[in-house]
């Protein structure tokens, strides 16, 4: 299995690999802030290729276009993993070669993978983990959209001999369909003056359509009343692309929080569904995770 991101590629790992694979792994700011010693050897980096990362869904992280390893991400499926027991989670789990670090790298092979988890592999939850004192890896999880689950002090760190506090979060198949969302519409939110008389991007919208396709929008505002709002510009899109059914909708407003469409746009998607409307799913609070139906926001329609 090859997957691929803008800039790199991920493939399984080959013993050809022992070479780079000590390149990065032998640096000692590498392995032991994740819970495992640096390489001594070529041959110890060629023994952990066979035994190690010769596993399912385990990638070694290339950069395009050369075919050379700077980095490791993997699923860890029931039974390579101590967080789960189920057939449907997993662990996510990565390293990056120091040289490579503050590009935006793991996030991007991250969110790959996770993508991979959930769409191609059917998961309904992964899990993910880091040691205290690891800030890099935290804030990779934080873009990544994982959420804070428990904290273990005394935790044992066999590979090194001691015990450290482990922090552990999670991502739920609803939630990274909702991070999608919320960064197909920052994507898009760029804030700016056209004319004297027209603004644009102050609020941007995405919406999932019952196919899972994203559509996005901005707010167009106008010193009449032809301007409109960054959700049903969304929708157009989405009727201009052949479709109609509405399963998700998410607006990042000026502040850069969430909140919900307003009554103009909840009569069109009321228009456009009226069998189904109330069934649409609105992200009010991106914080929090709180979500309502367009049901609850529109119990009685005019008509």
């Amino acid at each position: 299995m090859y997957l691929e991101t803008e800039r790199m590629i991920l493939r399984p790992w080959k013993e050809s690999d022992a070479e780079e694979l000590y390149r990065c792994a032998s640096c000692p700011d590498v392995g032991p802030i994740a819970g495992w010693p640096p390489h001594r050897s070529v041959e110890e980096s060629l023994e952990v290729i066979r035994h190690v990362f010769n596993v399912e869904e385990c990638y070694a992280v290339c950069l395009k276009p050369e075919d050379k390893p700077v980095g490791a991400v993997q699923l860890k499926l029931k039974g390579h993993t101590d967080m789960t027991e189920r057939d449907d989670e997993c662990e996510l789990g990565y390293w990056l070669g120091k040289p490579f670090w503050g590009r935006g790298l793991m996030p991007e092979a991250g969110g790959e993978v996770i993508r991979h988890g959930f769409d191609d592999l059917g998961m309904t939850r992964i899990w993910c983990g880091y040691y205290e004192g690891n800030q890099k890896s935290k804030r990779v999880q934080e873009k990544l959209g994982f959420r804070y689950q428990w904290t273990t002090k005394e935790l044992d760190v066999p590979l090194m001999h001691e015990k450290r506090t482990g922090h552990v979060n999670s991502m739920t198949r609803a939630e990274w369909i909702w991070n999608c969302l919320y960064r197909a519409a920052k994507s898009v939110q760029r804030p700016r003056t056209v004319s004297a008389y027209v603004e644009a991007g102050g609020v941007a919208a995405a919406i999932r359509s019952a196919s899972g396709r994203i559509y996005t929008g901005v707010c167009v505002d106008t010193c009449s009343t032809l301007g409109i709002c960054a959700e049903r510009n969304a929708i157009f899109s989405m009727l201009t692309a052949g479709e109609q059914e509405i399963a998700q909708v998410l607006a990042i407003m000026s502040d850069g929080h969430c909140g919900p469409p307003c009554g103009a746009c909840r009569e069109l998607m009321v228009q456009l569904m009226p069998e189904t409307y109330r069934n649409i799913q609105i992200m009010m609070n991106r914080e929090t995770g709180e979500t309502v139906s367009l049901g609850e926001l529109t119990p009685r329609w005019w008509i």
